[in-house]
């Protein structure tokens, strides 16, 4: 099959969904056509390893002066600015101009950013990955984000969101999102008839990437790893460092804590003024960080789909303590892959039986290892994603059979 694969940013191991549905289409035998944007926070990220698996990458500069005019223009009307952010007049001409001259089995877009890139493009079957759904991560955003610009911001943004994702369903042949929260979520705003329209295609992981490594493992060491810019992830980062870690400390106070991810806040950097407190900004390779946790913590204040930071560190043998919203989104069993707390005081007593419990911290380990492997291969997701998209070219081939019927 050959794909025109369209995405706002650049697909990398930070943007691991496009990036490993890309290489895992690959794989399974797929021509890919790669149209991204380079936005400014992409300006580090590499795309070696796109071009060596798609037959062909067209990649279109985005500015932060862009942006700022892109967001500006859309305050005035009534689209989501997050859709507006990557309005890119340059990539969809191209787009527009690729589908009239090549032939083409199906067009996948990712996220509510990427669809003002395919405006108006007709006469191909279209794939919409929303990954997850914004209008249900700014709902939670506008609660409890860490500082008081971001819950502005998702406030702003909110009923814009809300209006567009209780359309988008009907917008295209199949539509994806990567947990069924974000499903229920769309079919809340869309109503009872878009649920047939939406596939859940979850996350995956790399685990022969992420492989459990051989050396001893240091003591009493918790890992958090995630982009720092983003606001969910900075809500947890300091819930961790300030709510569960001060009650891991008061029985074990020379646990350390390592905070890894890109552009972390100034109040995030903060934090290791505690010496205690390791926050080390961009790291090229998580692998030695998860060779060194003994647990790794996702006290998720809010969120959406599914953390990429639990599957990363299940991959890696790391015990995995995390919170009842990031566990609704697996199929891990509580208790056997991974533990579970419903307040910072049970998250730091599961941390610190991890320390304590040597053949508990084991078991945990291997059960996760063995959960991502069954459940989150990224060749099995692309052979599901494959389905989907025959799916979708059969339901564009039936429209106009029907619309030709008597």
């Amino acid at each position: 099959m050959r794909v025109l694969f369209v995405v706002p940013y650049v697909p990398s191991r930070i943007r691991v969904r496009p990036f490993e549905l890309i290489r895992a289409l690959a794989r399974l035998g797929h021509r890919l056509h790669l149209v991204m944007l380079r936005p400014p926070e992409d300006a580090w990220a590499p795309d070696a390893p796109l071009r060596d698996v798609c037959e062909r990458v067209d990649e279109f500069p985005l500015s932060r002066s862009r942006t700022l005019a892109n967001a500006g223009l859309a305050i005035v009307g009534h689209g989501p600015l997050q859709a507006a952010y990557s309005t890119h007049a340059g990539a969809s001409g191209h787009l527009a101009a690729l589908l009239a001259s090549e032939a083409f089995d199906v067009l996948h877009v990712e996220h509510l950013r990427g669809v003002t890139l395919i405006e108006g493009l007709e006469g191909i079957p279209i794939v919409f990955d929303a990954v997850d759904s914004i209008a249900h991560l700014f709902e939670q955003t506008a609660r409890s984000a860490a500082r008081w610009q971001q819950r502005l911001t998702a406030r702003l943004d909110l009923r814009r969101t809300e209006r567009f994702e209780a359309r988008v369903p009907y917008r295209f042949p199949r539509m994806l999102v990567t947990s069924p929260v974000d499903k229920d979520a769309f079919v809340q705003l869309a109503g009872p008839a878009s649920e047939a329209r939406i596939d859940v295609l979850p996350n995956g992981v790399d685990w022969a990437y992420f492989a459990p490594g051989s050396a001893a493992r240091e003591p009493a060491t918790v890992i958090f790893t995630g982009k720092m810019s983003y606001h969910a992830n900075e809500a947890a980062a300091l819930e961790l460092a300030q709510r569960v870690m001060p009650e891991v400390w008061a029985r074990q106070p020379e646990a350390r804590l390592i905070i890894a991810g890109k552009d972390p806040s100034a109040g995030l950097r903060a934090l290791a003024t505690d010496t205690r407190i390791e926050v080390t900004g961009f790291v090229d390779d998580l692998r030695p960080l998860f060779a060194r946790a003994t647990v790794a913590v996702s006290p998720m204040v809010y969120g959406a789909g599914i953390q990429n930071k639990v599957l990363e560190a299940m991959a890696s043998g790391v015990p995995v303590v995390t919170s009842l919203q990031v566990c609704a989104s697996l199929a891990a069993e509580p208790g056997h892959d991974l533990l579970v707390g419903a307040t910072p005081a049970e998250m730091a007593q599961h941390v610190l039986r991890v320390f304590e419990e040597p053949g508990l911290a084991r078991r945990l380990g291997e059960s996760g290892l063995g959960y991502v492997r069954r459940c989150h291969d990224w060749t099995a997701i692309g052979r599901r994603l494959t389905g989907v998209y025959d799916e979708a070219r059969a339901d564009c081939a039936r429209q106009p059979a029907e619309q030709a019927s008597p």
